[in-house]
């Protein structure tokens, strides 16, 4: 399914909270909004500029895996400071196909260098889903005589 729909529209209909931490917050700390709030990345601010973006991943990889201590690690320590990033303009398919191509699950969306929004691939997924489900629904109506061509 091709659409053109602006990622701004999706962004409008998720709701304008951004979580974020700065580059000194503890991993700990992170890992712990990320639970509070049912998220699985962060944007990472340093002086309102985006300085990265920490993950669920970063954590798994960098922390657990190496045998860190959440509880001493700042994030800027292991943040993923190669940021894939959207503008409000792009579509719902260029932001399918920037997430797919660069393996990654959530885009930050900038308009120049603010942080207006963050979309993940659920999100994407599930505006899909939506905008497919009220497409058939207008098929079957038109096709049921209750739609006028």
């Amino acid at each position: 399914m091709k659409t053109i729909v602006p990622i701004s529209s999706l962004l409008h209909d998720k709701g304008g909270t951004v979580w974020t931490v700065s580059p000194d917050t503890t991993v700990f700390d992170a890992i712990k909004l990320m639970a509070d709030k049912n998220i699985g990345a962060l944007p990472v601010l340093a002086h309102g500029v985006l300085a990265g973006i920490f993950t669920e991943r970063d954590y798994t990889r960098k922390i657990a895996l190496q045998g860190k201590t959440s509880k001493q690690t700042l994030v800027k320590e292991i943040v993923s400071r190669e940021i894939v990033t959207a503008t409000p303009e792009d579509s719902v398919e260029e932001c399918m196909k920037l997430m797919t191509e660069n393996r990654v699950r959530h885009l930050p969306v900038l308009r120049g260098e603010e942080l207006v929004g963050i979309i993940s691939i659920g999100d994407l997924v599930n505006w899909i889903i939506s905008a497919q489900e009220a497409t058939i629904a207008q098929m079957e109506q038109y096709i049921a005589g209750g739609a006028t061509a």
